[in-house]
């Protein structure tokens, strides 16, 4: 399984995933998100637009690394992966 960290401000979108284990079944990123989909229906479109791209304001990492591909979403992740989701604040 691949765990999946949010931070806590997409628990404000999301509440009913917060204090839960995010973990789920996925050999990519795209799997990863389609996954969380099924838990919390939104999620997929708040962190990426029409065409499947990662939005311009959500960052996501595997482990300590950036993922590369924010048009696909084709990088891998194996069992024991933490896959963790930013989102970027702006305000005044």
């Amino acid at each position: 399984m691949v765990t999946v960290e949010l931070t806590r401000h997409l628990y404000t979108f999301f509440p009913h995933l917060q204090g839960q284990a995010i973990a789920v079944q996925a050999t990519t990123l795209a799997e990863v998100v389609a996954e969380l989909e099924k838990l919390a229906p939104g999620i997929g479109f708040y962190l990426c637009d029409e065409a499947g791209r990662l939005r311009t304001h959500v960052h996501m990492f595997i482990g300590n690394d950036m993922i590369r591909d924010r048009r696909r979403l084709s990088d891998p992740v194996t069992a024991g992966d933490k896959v963790t989701i930013l989102q970027a604040l702006s305000g005044g």
